[in-house]
């Protein structure tokens, strides 16, 4: 069995879910981190075991001995980033949101493809246990001919609490949490014709907007209605669950909470069970969901890279899901409906 050695760039509060799952994986291992911060370098270093410590992303590439980097910093340096790895022919996983703008986007895909390296963004809520069985539920039959569905993610959770800085910046909701809920719905419905979005900024403590709703005609005739919020104050807070309904030719599918999926089929009936995702040892409640999703995607990059294959959450793929946060932004700044085909080319 080949082991895939990696560096991890970013020691941050996401990272250390990323450094668990690769540290379960038999067939991989993270030889190298980086971090400007010498503090958060100590502390995941010491905590997983890493030697190799770098302070310069520069320096770890000049010193190489690994297969892949996985890139966990926040979005400004992601360009400069996925172009320094391209340079060192060293495939790439890169954490979402992908770029700060659509240009730079294509612009690390290029610089990827151009270096004949494979380019993967960490766009890890479609790899959660209870998506992907709502999406085995629809490729199944089950319901027949889709025609609508909804994608929503709505919670009053303090999400600044432990990232603060998503406070600060004039894009919010739609460029870190609607975005995957956007990429969920291209991962049920198909890929997306036309977006119309309207979004609210309801705490005035924070520079972005906190509510979204975003209305999506997918290619293929399906309609589906994307709408997330952190500004949705229920009696049982419901983070981090994605809640989804599908209505058919033939029936409904529903994720509702607690993880129970719901079938039913005018001729086959109803069915019920639960799909909470498993709690792995060194996860938490209420985040076990997206931890082990972070498993997961880690799990299916270094499949990919061991048989040569583009990965499902390629970067060419994600361009087509940031260019839906990009017309997210740009429709409910002129209030009308964005075509895809404008953006994309």
């Amino acid at each position: 069995m080949t082991k895939f050695k990696g560096a991890l760039i970013g020691c941050g509060f996401f990272a250390v879910n990323q450094m668990h799952g690769w540290q379960d994986l038999d067939n991989a291992e993270i030889v190298a981190i980086c971090d400007r911060d010498p503090e958060r370098l100590r502390i995941v270093g010491d905590q997983f075991g890493v030697a190799r410590r770098y302070e310069s992303a520069e320096a770890m590439f000049a010193d190489g001995g690994f297969d892949f980097v996985d890139i966990a910093t926040t979005v400004a340096s992601h360009r400069p980033l996925v172009e320094l790895a391209a340079r060192h022919k060293v495939p790439t996983i890169c954490q979402k949101p992908f770029a700060l703008n659509l240009d730079d986007a294509k612009a690390m895909v290029k610089a990827a493809d151009d270096a004949g390296v494979p380019l993967m963004v960490h766009e890890n809520f479609r790899w959660q246990t209870p998506l992907m069985a709502v999406k085995e539920a629809l490729d199944s039959g089950a319901i027949g001919k889709p025609f609508w569905g909804r994608v929503s993610f709505r919670s009053g959770y303090d999400i600044f609490a432990g990232q603060p800085y998503l406070a600060k910046g004039k894009r919010f909701i739609v460029e870190d949490l609607g975005i995957h809920v956007l990429d969920i719905a291209r991962y049920l419905f198909g890929d997306v014709d036309r977006l119309t979005a309207r979004t609210v900024r309801v705490r005035p403590d924070i520079a972005g907007e906190d509510v979204a709703t975003m209305l999506l005609d997918h290619a293929n005739g399906i309609t589906s209605v994307v709408d997330c919020s952190y500004s949705t104050f229920l009696p049982e807070e419901q983070f981090p669950e994605t809640f989804i309904e599908i209505d058919g030719s033939d029936g409904t599918i529903r994720l509702t909470k607690d993880y129970k999926l719901v079938i039913h089929g005018r001729s086959s009936g109803t069915t019920r069970r639960d799909v909470e995702p498993e709690l792995l040892p060194w996860a938490a409640k209420p985040w076990h969901n997206i931890q082990e999703s972070v498993a997961i995607i880690e799990k299916h990059w270094i499949e990919s890279l061991a048989a040569g294959t583009e990965p499902a959450t390629s970067g060419h793929d994600n361009l087509k899901t940031f260019a839906l946060v990009d017309a997210a932004y740009l429709s409910a700044e002129t209030g009308k409906t964005v075509d895809l085909k404008d953006l994309l080319g």
